[in-house]
């Protein structure tokens, strides 16, 4: 079990490192972006963050996670062309359709949407740059997949240091202001798109594949639905509020929204790590007891930040974005809850995946999708944002228990519910505490209460028993044994609009099949599926010992 464990928090280190410096580093701008852009401008950038995060899914139709699926088991690499090129091909004549009527009809989208002049050509350029990103997805796993950590860390990393450069740039020393933070995304993903002809290059060929298609879009359609009911969950909020709502408060709600997902840098690293390990770990005899004591932990840790983010949040709002945002404190606090029961969702729901019973994933989410539609109507009217951030957090909720009492049917885990409610109880009441404390600043508030949280909330599980030796003793060991990464995986893929994060990418697991690496490569002539027959087989031993790889990114987004 420490073995395991020693892997989930090896794979967890390298997941969480990424680009979080740089996304630390952006937020924290966020003090510098204020000056230059108003409540109002950050209500039209969060609409447009939230069409930038819907509009990936259709100009991805699933796809990402069938070539992730289809790849392991083309034979050779003509097979892994023809799959590349299918896919490119069709993406490219789809969408590029989907643009055209899309582009078309911006100028009556964008005054019914935004409720301001002036930014149909913004909300134009965000759909081309979406579909050029598009593509993206076929070299970035390609990087995966051959394990090139070096390339793809550099790639990410440029990236997002390319974002903040140009943004600091257009924003503050050209005061493009909205217009800005838009080219800076186009010319960013114009020049991540010319870097990386080297990896299309070796994939794209003329060649189509009918079959090929067929069966990439048969495995990845099922996921829209899915991913749909995810992206209302997500940015549905920010439309209803604008209907009721200025673009004033949707800019301030925006901002709160922003704060409480700084949670999902976190929850992001560790999903990438926690999905091919449980798929690993569920052969063991001990795999169900092994997911109660680690679901434990990282609750623990979630509640833990959660319980912080509540206390801290006035004061940091007043610290990095001044007194215009301090509205959004309770915005941040239940976004921030709204991030645990996700958590709560992706801990307690993986036997719907394990089981091969992924048909039921869609059942929680487009019920807490319906849920979220309805309390966002019901609440935003009289409690305006605040009513938005309840509905978010209470959709959330209910998908993580639907979905929990689902996977319970079909893989029971015997979760450690007396430590749980122990955790839950330690962060109320620490939270409680924090902010039930004078300061004397702002700044003065985050270090008091972020540091009265941390010792409250462990004071409290260290008296009433949490810590058992037995696992102070592993844990302990596991730092001493603990060995350098051997690769670095992507961190959590975010949306970003002048550093408040309006979405931030899950790996959406949920709908992958465990057995993506077991599967057969799409051939167009149907001959090789009976000379791979054999070779399966035997990628199956082996896979079932190596763990397999994680599913396709996309989905889940806040």
């Amino acid at each position: 079990m420490l073995q395991k464990v020693r892997e989930l928090s090896k794979s967890l280190a390298i997941y969480g490192l990424g680009d979080v410096a740089i996304q630390i580093v952006n937020f924290l701008l966020l003090k510098v972006y204020v000056q230059y852009l108003s409540p109002s401008d950050y209500g039209i950038l969060g609409l447009l963050g939230a069409v930038e995060a819907a509009a990936k899914l259709f100009f991805r139709w699933g796809l990402d996670g069938s070539f992730m699926r289809f790849w392991y088991d083309c034979d050779d690499d003509e097979a892994r062309q023809r799959l590349a090129s299918t896919l490119f091909f069709f993406l490219l004549g789809i969408n590029g359709m989907l643009l055209l009527v899309s582009t078309g009809a911006a100028p009556f989208v964008s005054t019914r949407m935004l409720g301001a002049g002036g930014f149909t050509l913004a909300l134009q350029l965000v759909l081309l740059n979406t579909f050029a990103i598009g593509f993206t997805f076929i070299p970035f796993h390609v990087l995966r997949m051959r394990q090139q950590s070096r390339d793809f860390s550099l790639l990410t990393f440029s990236r997002s240091l390319a974002t903040l450069v140009l943004r600091i740039v257009l924003v503050v020393g050209a005061g493009f202001g909205i217009w800005g933070v838009v080219l800076a995304d186009l010319f960013v993903t114009i020049g991540l798109i010319a870097v990386m002809v080297r990896w299309f290059a070796p994939l794209i060929r003329p060649m189509f594949s009918r079959r090929v298609l067929r069966e990439s879009l048969g495995f990845g359609l099922p996921r829209l639905p899915h991913a749909v009911a995810q992206q209302v969950m997500a940015v549905g909020d920010k439309f209803i509020l604008k209907m009721f709502r200025p673009l004033s408060d949707v800019g301030v709600y925006s901002m709160g929204v922003s704060f409480g997902l700084t949670e999902k840098l976190f929850l992001g690293a560790f999903e990438y790590a926690w999905a091919p390990f449980y798929y690993a770990s569920s052969r063991e005899p001990d795999g169900a007891r092994l997911f109660g004591g680690i679901t434990t932990y990282v609750f623990a840790v979630l509640a833990l930040l959660t319980a912080g983010l509540s206390a801290v949040g006035g004061d940091l709002l007043a610290v990095i974005v001044g007194p215009d945002y301090r509205a959004a404190a309770d915005v941040v606090t239940w976004t921030a809850v709204g991030v645990l029961f996700q958590g709560v969702y992706q801990l307690t729901s993986i036997g719907l995946n394990i089981m091969k019973r992924t048909q039921y994933y869609p059942l929680s989410t487009i019920s807490g999708a319906a849920l979220n539609v309805g309390l966002n109507f019901a609440l935003i009217p009289r409690w305006g944002i605040l009513g938005a951030a309840w509905a978010n957090a209470a959709a959330y909720a209910f998908q993580a228990a639907i979905a929990f009492r689902l996977s319970q049917r079909f893989y029971p885990v015997p979760y450690e519910t007396g430590r749980l409610v122990r955790v839950a109880s330690a962060a109320f009441v620490a939270c409680a505490t924090a902010r039930a404390l004078p300061a004397p600043g702002p700044l003065a508030g985050v270090m008091l209460r972020g540091t009265t949280v941390v010792i409250v909330m462990s004071g409290l599980l260290a008296a009433t028993g949490f810590f058992r030796p037995d696992e102070i003793r592993a844990l302990a060991a596991l730092r001493r044994k603990r060995g350098p990464p051997s690769a670095v995986p992507p961190p959590p893929e975010t949306i970003e609009l002048a550093g408040e994060i309006v979405a931030a990418d899950l790996p959406d697991e949920e709908l992958g099949d465990p057995e993506r690496r077991r599967g057969s490569c799409p051939d167009p002539t149907g001959e090789a599926e009976v000379g791979r027959a054999s070779t399966r087989e035997v990628a199956r031993t082996g896979n079932a010992t190596a763990g397999g790889e994680a599913g396709a990114t996309g989905g889940a987004r806040r």
